[in-house]
């Protein structure tokens, strides 16, 4: 997204818990990088700072945890923390600076088809892409007559070190999403043709179908995706 902004003509501010993987997108694309772990509020506040006069904030940052019920304490709050408190923490920042301004601000969270339907093998990524897809929601329902547009970008697989890493783990949703995973520049395309006022953005359509299945018929649903598991795990 940073490079396909960049190339539109915007000026862009790259962040990353990795400083020097921030500093390397920025001098790629003519932007300025800022470290920062967005779990942090400190950090998120000293990055909204040093980014000024912000139209659009990609809160995109984000982790996966293979496990169950039994995952470390200490692994659920850092997944709480990247995948639903940092987007707090940019609102903090951000609201009082953006709500009732003369032109329209817009925040797009990147949550996860996970968020919409479920992830197998990782309870505490699909617990808190629901939480961040629900904080979402509420923002846009609290603050759209405010001028605050929020946007969920919702993929299924995409082709970045997540995915991999879930491969090189064994996860079984991991090797099936990556059968129909997208390349990260054509996710950033769409995003740069959806910035309208859209709530989801979904870059895999038959999510869209998915999502409505759950929700008519949340048992069907729910025996489908026990099925696809008793599939993983070799159980009939």
């Amino acid at each position: 997204m940073a490079r396909r902004f960049a190339a539109d003509g915007a000026h862009v501010v790259v962040s990353d818990i990795d400083a020097d993987s921030a500093a390397a997108v920025a001098a790629e694309i003519g932007g300025v990088a800022v470290a920062a772990d967005v779990a942090v509020e400190q950090d998120v506040r000293r990055l909204v700072e040093a980014a000024g006069d912000i139209d659009l904030f990609c809160s995109n940052a984000g982790v996966l945890t293979a496990g169950d019920e039994n995952t470390p304490d200490h692994l659920w709050e850092r997944d709480y923390g990247v995948n639903v408190l940092s987007h707090v923490y940019v609102t903090r920042a951000l609201l009082p600076k953006w709500l009732d301004s003369e032109t329209p601000k817009r925040l797009l969270i990147t949550v996860s088809a996970a968020g919409l339907l479920t992830l197998l093998g990782s309870a505490s990524y699909s617990v808190t892409k629901h939480a961040a897809l629900a904080y979402a929601e509420w923002l846009r329902a609290t603050y759209a007559h405010r001028g605050l547009i929020v946007q969920a970008l919702c993929p299924q697989g995409v082709r970045t070190d997540m995915l991999t890493g879930g491969n090189a783990r064994g996860s079984g949703s991991a090797a099936l999403l990556a059968e129909g995973a997208l390349e990260p520049s054509a996710v950033a395309d769409l995003v740069a043709e959806s910035l309208d006022e859209r709530f989801l953005i979904l870059p895999h359509p038959e999510v869209a179908d998915y999502y409505r299945l759950r929700a008519a018929d949340p048992d069907r649903w729910l025996g489908g995706m026990n099925k696809m598991q008793r599939g993983f795990e070799g159980v009939r």
